[in-house]
């Protein structure tokens, strides 16, 4: 693994800082119009207690109104608590809402590209919405909404978001099933006991719009609303894209700065989205069309609708002992009638014959046709889970212990009512006519899926303080999740699963100085058969697939806590993978390794530059496979990821900023007849800050560069155009 040069250049570039003279430490020069405030040592800033409003080190840009900070320290997602990040064990991205308002990012998608390692799928049989894959397996069972799962299948907005967290690594012990490249967990905004409120519009070119609303009122000197809404109708560089969405977040706390603290909280937001299942692949590439080629029907649309209620009471014994009690019902129904290129075919008839394995042919584009595949539709999923936890400091002689228990407890349902249309058209490659649904098209009653999965959790964490320098972390989880599924058409038509599992976490830190500390760590996951409700027929009587994972790394705290550092090499590992044996037999002899590298960085060099960023380099193999895949490249892997932003206060008013977004080449589907090029995205923004409102401009896709986002392995594997060149104005006002 060494001897590739990214990893080599990057290992050698990250680990060469933390021994830099201890000259490093010492602060950035301040505002001539702010005090110093990051003169704090690191760790007294991570060690520092939460309160209703935090506050980070900061070299302020000089007479800015609302000065942005793309820097972290802490996060929740690494501990269920919020622990500092030095204190995590392992590789956390956090990117919160000042970054991707500079970015004009509003979508879960959009923030997630400063997340290197992070790739996107897209809807798929029994899943649509949100499909991220981390560190080379999928993560679209592995998204949570404030600490609980968020099963919902729609397309997430970041109106009502703080912040996302992006753990890296197996995480089940925190969990539950699932987590085998990470989790990501959306940090939603908080009521505060202080009056704000603050109005935003933004326009864009290919008919973008978009406003959204945040409104925080003190109610009395201990409770406190906070009202987030949204709405937009956002065009694209594709033909016939249109997507029409709006959502209402409010938050009600009692008990701010009490003893016992309650919080009543909703997501309810609507999407009528128009579905992009991509271009087909031609002679192992995406199909060489124009970037707005666009294969569906103008009659299609994915409708979801969704709502979330969240209750929450924690109450603080003592300053060592808290008990929280949390509860989640969700519900969300999405109706779709979505249209596909299924295959390349040589003819314009049905019967005519059709490209496979890449679809390698000396024909022309221009004398090739896409066969349409209909994928609708009606999902419902609910859920209810409750979370009890406990947190205790104790000492055991000079021995410090933060411990975490608690029970889970949840229930799922989920059914899916599939369609089938008859006699769609069969369109040119090139230049496919845009149309609405055939008068002669009819549709038919296909599989009807009802599937309920309980589950049930015991977990115990804690951090043990053994010197001021050394920590050691281990957690043990005890899960039973039991399962079943019925279908009417499809096989099986009935099957049920019980598993127990336990997973475990363990980890040693060591933090010489305030500025730097280092770890080894190692998890494991787990993912039953009927992880998501859904099962592939022969799976449901194999036991669950488990991942293991081994991490290395540090994170330093640099020009006295302004520039945050962290490297980490990893290894994950499923040496029990599904695989197919024979046409009638599944067995867990599959094999699938990524060996990696992460770097990342964020924070102020000087008082008036900021940069935000990070790489990751993934050697991913399947090592075992009886399918036919063994020593491929699994599915949507890339070798290179890199994101960077950066902005420079060239007034005390005036900002200017812009960074990459890179990614090598990867492959469609684990088979890897279809390999899609990588690219460089390059954005741009300028912005002007005044007391009470600001003005931004974004361009995205400067260069105009021809790109492929989102990858679907299906039907040979199709490609997603990105967004193409798109600027953007947004207005702030606050009151």
């Amino acid at each position: 693994m060494l001897n590739h040069t990214p990893l080599a250049t990057a290992l050698a570039l990250a680990f060469a800082i933390p021994f830099a003279p201890p000259a490093l430490a010492q602060s950035a020069p301040q505002s001539a119009t702010q005090p110093a405030a990051a003169s704090t040592p690191a760790n007294a800033r991570n060690d520092a207690p939460t309160g209703d409003a935090q506050t980070l080190p900061t070299i302020g840009v000089q007479a800015q109104a609302a000065r942005q900070d793309f820097q972290a320290d802490r996060a929740s997602v690494g501990a269920k608590t919020p622990t500092a990040l030095r204190d995590i064990p392992q590789t956390v991205t956090v990117i919160n809402r000042d970054l991707l308002a500079s970015q004009g990012a509003t979508s879960f998608t959009d923030a997630l590209r400063n997340a290197p390692g992070v790739t996107i799928g897209a809807a798929e049989g029994g899943q649509i919405g949100n499909n991220i894959n981390l560190r080379g397996f999928t993560a679209q069972n592995d998204i949570y909404r404030d600490g609980f799962r968020d099963r919902n299948q729609y397309y997430r907005d970041t109106f009502d978001l703080e912040s996302l967290e992006v753990l890296y690594g197996p995480s089940s012990m925190l969990f539950g099933r699932g987590s085998t490249g990470g989790v990501i967990n959306q940090v939603s905004k908080k009521a505060s006991l202080t009056d704000s409120a603050e109005v935003s519009g933004m326009i864009g070119t290919d008919d973008r719009y978009r406003s959204t609303v945040d409104v925080n009122h003190k109610l009395t000197d201990t409770s406190a609303i906070r009202l987030n809404a949204f709405g937009q109708s956002l065009g694209s560089t594709r033909d016939v894209m249109k997507n029409k969405d709006f959502g209402v977040a409010p938050e009600l706390r009692f008990g701010i700065g009490t003893p016992t603290e309650i919080t009543l909280s909703a997501l309810i937001q609507r999407n009528h989205d128009m579905p992009d299942y991509g271009i087909q692949a031609l002679n192992g590439r995406p199909a060489p069309v124009p970037k707005n080629t666009f294969y569906g029907l103008t009659s299609d649309r994915t409708i979801q609708d969704v709502q979330i209620f969240n209750a929450a009471i924690k109450h603080k014994f003592s300053g060592d002992l808290t008990l929280t009690n949390q509860t989640q019902i969700s519900h969300s129904m999405t109706d779709a009638r979505e249209t596909a290129p299924q295959a390349v075919l040589t003819g314009p008839l049905s019967s005519s014959p059709a490209l496979s394995n890449g679809n390698f042919t000396t024909l022309s584009p221009s004398q090739l046709f896409i066969k349409l595949q209909s994928h609708d539709r009606v999902i419902e999923n609910h859920a209810i889970y409750n979370d009890t936890m406990l947190e205790y400091k104790l000492n055991t002689g000079p021995i410090r212990h933060d411990l975490i228990a608690g029970v889970e407890v949840g229930h799922d349902s989920y059914t899916n009512q599939a369609y089938t249309r008859n006699n769609l058209p069969i369109v040119p490659m090139l230049n496919p006519p845009i149309m609405g649904t055939p008068s002669n098209v009819t549709t038919t009653v296909a599989n009807h899926a009802d599937s309920s999965a309980n589950e049930i959790a015991a977990y115990l964490n804690d951090t043990i303080t053994l010197t001021p320098h050394w920590k050691l972390i281990g957690g043990v989880r005890w899960d039973r999740f039991s399962a079943s599924i019925r279908n009417t058409i499809s096989a099986p038509a009935y099957a049920s699963q019980t598993n127990y599992f336990t997973s475990v976490r363990t980890g040693v830190i060591y933090q010489p100085t305030d500025w730097q500390s280092y770890y080894v760590s190692y998890g494991t996951s787990f993912n039953p058969s009927l992880e998501t409700l859904t099962v592939t027929n022969l799976t449901q009587n194999l036991a669950p697939e488990s991942t293991k994972s081994y991490e290395i790394g540090g994170k330093w705290d640099l020009f006295g806590g302004n520039i945050s550092l962290s490297s980490a090499l990893f290894r994950e590992e499923k040496d029990n993978a599904r695989t197919q044996v024979s046409p009638t037999e599944y067995q867990l002899a599959g094999d699938i390794r990524v060996d990696g590298f992460q770097a990342g960085v964020s924070g102020y060099i000087t008082d008036k530059w900021q940069i935000f960023g990070g790489y990751t380099y993934m050697d991913a193999t399947i090592l075992k496979a009886a399918d036919g895949t063994q020593g491929h490249t699994p599915a949507n892997t890339p070798r290179n990821t890199l994101t960077f932003w950066t902005t420079y206060a060239i007034t005390p008013h005036w900002e200017i900023g812009g960074g990459p977004i890179y990614m090598s080449p990867r492959y469609a589907s684990n088979t890897n007849y279809v390999k899609v090029p990588g690219y460089t995205r390059w954005d741009a923004t300028a912005a002007y800050h005044a007391k009470k409102y600001d003005v931004r401009l974004n361009l995205l896709n400067l260069t105009n560069k021809y790109y492929y986002d989102a990858l679907i392995p299906s039907d040979g594997g199709r490609s997603v155009p990105g967004i193409g060149r798109t600027l953007l104005a947004t207005v702030n006002y606050r009151f």
